[in-house]
């Protein structure tokens, strides 16, 4: 079911006490500590591990965010802790569940948001990381910030503290729209201080990928060999005022100037215009351009909440596409993998893409550690025989050129 369709049906049904029932629901995740002392799920984590090299296992999409409790910036939109806004409320504390802070001390949340992440990279080989995302406002056309419009604002230096101070667990992604005026200096302080990429969302930050406004931030980039990772199709998690700029053909204009782009989720939900005006599957405007000859060493996709319900259909053709897999990199969106209700173990075995003696060893995984449950759900998935490759998990390369 459609995010947004399900968080409006679940709110017309509950009692405003939605947040301290969430985890004791069937839909919440129970945040159980440690990992589970289970003989079938040491297997599975034995077989996930199995011929990867953790030093180079860079989860490629995760968010950090919060409450804005902890003094260094992060912001979140008072919308969201208002009843008179029920899906974004429902919204934030499921996500506050699936994170495993919806209990957490008021004015502590922030702290507890990377406390429980970097438990649960720990229960992850020595070498293993996330990448954690910024994430700037949206920006009005004259490139002035406008918090209204915004869902949530996680700055920068934020992201660069957090990674130094857990710098064996943590690389840093930066978030710099490009109609800001300071943009290139913005971008190259990031790059200075250890930024590994730049992320955006189009559809939520007002940012058009294909205009002429984002041409000096393009050169700036290429010109510093830092990828974008840009979210590509329909967004249901932010406010998103202006679907059309999630339109994977609108990141032509980035690969033309020499930017190495990143289609987060392979633009695997929704649907956009075609260069004809037809409407038709986001996916396949991704898979369009990864046909083009031009954009084979610049276009990547993330799989990232690819095992979502209303994601996981591209899975068939992203395990089938051998020739795509090179240029595939694993990643989280951390933290949905905890919310129960976005990934049905059961569907994906009907579908014919996970063995379904694997649905108990990896439901109780997810009960533990949400982000072990994605890594390991993924490298079992399979079809036909064809699972996908180790590369595609040993993403450091890619943010770590020789």
């Amino acid at each position: 079911m459609h995010r947004r369709m399900f968080l409006a049906a679940l709110v017309a049904a509950a009692p405003p006490a939605l947040a301290s029932w969430v985890r004791k629901s069937p839909l919440g995740n129970p945040c159980r500590p440690g990992l589970p002392d289970d003989a079938e799920v040491r297997a599975v984590l034995a077989r996930t591990w199995n011929g990867l090299d953790p030093t180079q296992v860079w989860d490629a999409h995760a968010h950090l965010t919060g409450l804005g409790d902890s003094g260094k910036g992060v912001w979140i939109s008072p919308e969201m802790a208002s009843w008179k806004h029920p899906t974004l409320r429902a919204r934030r504390d499921f996500l506050l569940n699936a994170a495993c802070v919806d209990d957490a001390p008021a004015g502590h949340v922030d702290a507890a948001y990377v406390a429980h992440l970097r438990r649960l990279l720990d229960d992850q080989p020595a070498g293993a990381k996330a990448m954690l995302f910024a994430f700037d406002h949206y920006h009005n056309d004259q490139g002035q910030p406008e918090p209204r419009h915004s869902t949530f604002y996680v700055p920068n230096a934020h992201m660069r503290d957090v990674a130094r101070a857990h710098a064996t667990r943590f690389e840093w992604v930066a978030s710099v729209h490009p109609y800001r005026a300071d943009c290139v200096a913005a971008l190259e302080q990031a790059a200075a201080e250890g930024a590994r990429a730049v992320k955006w969302l189009p559809t939520g930050q007002n940012i058009d990928p294909a205009s002429p406004r984002c041409d000096r931030f393009y050169t700036a980039l290429a010109r510093l060999n830092l990828p974008l990772i840009s979210h590509a199709g329909a967004e249901a998690t932010v406010k998103a005022a202006h679907e059309a700029y999630g339109n994977p053909l609108r990141l032509r204009r980035a690969l033309e100037a020499g930017v190495r782009v990143v289609a987060a989720h392979c633009a695997s939900h929704g649907k956009d215009l075609d260069d004809r005006g037809r409407r038709v599957p986001s996916f396949d405007l991704f898979t369009q351009m990864m046909d083009t000859p031009a954009y084979a060493d610049r276009l990547f996709g993330d799989i990232s909440a690819m095992t979502q319900n209303n994601r996981a259909a591209a899975l068939h053709t992203v395990l089938a596409r051998r020739d795509w897999h090179p240029r595939l990199l694993n990643g989280s969106d951390y933290p949905l993998p905890g919310a129960r209700a976005l990934i049905s173990l059961r569907k994906l075995a009907i579908d014919g893409l996970l063995d379904a003696d694997l649905i108990g060893p990896l439901d109780s995984l997810r009960n533990h550690n949400a982000l072990l449950f994605d890594l390991a759900l993924k490298r079992h998935l399979g079809k036909d025989g064809q699972r996908l490759p180790v590369d595609v998990f040993q993403t450091r390369r890619f943010f770590e050129p020789a």
